[in-house]
């Protein structure tokens, strides 16, 4: 039966809650597009805005960040154990740095260290093989974290290496995107928990809101043994970066494994976030490992939506702004923000050899579509984008002059930009430089260089389609 006293109590409510978040979205807002789509959204629309707003407007992962900046004593330890490290021989000193790198060390809280000796690795066989050899030698502890396991071959033949350590006493701690690991059978996590593994989910902590936090990923693939061996990069724990049944395209990927000081770099994110998912730190070995064949200097460079700044945005950005003859990066997905757009307009304007690799054939359609509406800007000014051909690019890497490279999780997007947790290794040994250049030209000879045409030709259905794709950006 009809009742305006409560309808308009209903109403009442909606539009308190819908000004509510209109007021938490102007103290906290980053971009300015994006606050201005919620505030009209939410005023104008509050029955389908509210419930989306709670599951992807939030711009802080506003535990984490508690957690973080509270004065935690086990953390600030670690902070403390590791900042004291800085005055030891294998730290590389910041007055020997480019100012654009000094820069970086303050946005990653980490010096660069030197004595590292870092691999590449340009498949999912060959990173398999190295993470494989790496947990089968480890004596103490394995730290695992990644957005991405499954219970295929590749997943079932970690769970049995890791079930077979930790019966010969070996500590297994062990953390999973609970989004990107979404369809990680219980069963997985349980026999890893009853062979004595410590198992956690990154999440919000607080199961009820953990449901509310799906914006947020934990988008970092990370392995780490003893404290003298860890790798990072963009291959998860999955059959698809094997490319092996007939049925499914290749996976191209890369991953960088790293042995000496920097895996304590590593090491303390992975901490940072365990005590996140368990409210726990394990003991682990905090004293750099010396490698007497290590040649490379690397800074590891964690971003998340916890930091005070926009870590992975300036990274980007630092990266374009000093590059002096060449950026090349590559990402599987290219939706960037107007001010990643206007610094690679710059670059190419500059005489800066601007070139972004992307997939033929992402797995996300407007992923690809997106990346279609920034041709006719980038054509413009000169940058050139490749489009791989024989399988799903799926590496992050970048290359900056002959200086430095990065290899890590972090795509071109306003997801990774702002929304993801995401980790990488920045090399400046010209050695290493050497062969992430020799990867990307062989990349780059299996890709087709975008025209404007492939836009321009297009039917009009299409490039309105484009067009009204990339509005979607800030949560693609």
């Amino acid at each position: 039966m009809w009742n305006p006293t409560l309808f308009l109590l209903f109403l009442a409510v909606v539009y308190g809650l819908a000004l509510f978040c209109v007021f938490r979205t102007l103290l906290n807002y980053r971009t300015t597009q994006g606050a201005i789509a919620w505030i009209i959204s939410l005023l104008a629309f509050p029955y389908l805005a509210l419930p989306l707003f709670f599951m992807f407007g939030r711009n802080r992962f506003s535990g984490y960040v508690q957690a973080r900046r509270s004065r935690d004593v086990s953390l600030n330890h670690l902070l403390s154990v590791f900042q004291n490290k800085s005055r030891e021989p294998h730290v590389v000193t910041p007055a020997s740095l480019d100012p654009d790198l000094q820069v970086l060390t303050s946005l990653a809280r980490q010096p660069f260290t030197s004595g590292n000796q870092c691999s590449l690795l340009q498949d999912g066989k060959a990173t398999f093989e190295a993470l494989f050899e790496a947990m089968e030698n480890a004596t103490d502890y394995i730290l695992l974290e990644f957005y991405i396991i499954r219970s295929d071959k590749v997943g079932q033949r970690i769970k049995s290496i890791l079930e077979r350590k930790l019966a010969e006493g070996v500590r297994v701690y062990f953390t999973y995107d609970d989004i990107g690991s979404a369809w990680l059978p219980r069963a997985y996590i349980k026999a890893l928990t009853r062979a004595g593994a410590e198992v956690y989910a990154f999440g919000d902590g607080n199961v009820r809101r953990r449901r509310f936090q799906i914006n947020f990923r934990n988008h970092r693939k990370l392995l780490i043994c003893d404290g003298n061996v860890g790798f990072v990069g963009g291959i998860n724990l999955g059959d698809e970066y094997l490319g092996t049944e007939s049925n499914r395209l290749a996976w191209r990927d890369t991953h960088c494994r790293i042995e000496g000081p920097a895996v304590m770099g590593l090491q303390l994110a992975f901490a940072e976030d365990w005590k996140w998912a368990s409210n726990s730190l394990p003991q682990l070995n905090w004293t750099p490992s010396h490698n007497p064949e290590g040649q490379h200097d690397v800074l590891i460079l964690p971003s998340s939506p916890a930091d005070r700044f926009e870590t992975c945005t300036l990274f980007f950005l630092n990266c374009i702004n000093s590059a002096r003859e060449r950026i090349w990066i590559s990402s599987p997905y290219f939706v960037p923000d107007l001010q990643i757009v206007n610094a690679l307009q710059l670059a190419a304007l500059r005489g800066v050899d601007v070139r972004i690799i992307i997939p033929e054939n992402p797995d996300h359609l407007l992923v690809r579509l997106a990346a279609y509406s920034y041709l006719i800007q980038a054509s413009q000014a000169g940058i050139g984008i490749y489009r791989y051909q024989p399988g799903f690019m799926h590496q992050k890497v970048v290359l900056v002059d002959d200086r430095y490279a990065m290899v890590g999780t972090a795509n071109l997007d306003n997801r990774s930009m702002r929304l993801n947790f995401e980790i990488g290794a920045l090399v400046t040994s010209a050695s290493f430089i050497a062969e992430v250049d020799a990867m990307l030209q062989t990349d780059l000879g299996h890709c087709r260089e975008m025209t404007p045409a492939d836009y321009s030709q297009r039917s009009l259905p299409f490039r309105l389609t484009c067009r009204a794709v990339r509005l979607l950006a800030p949560v693609l």
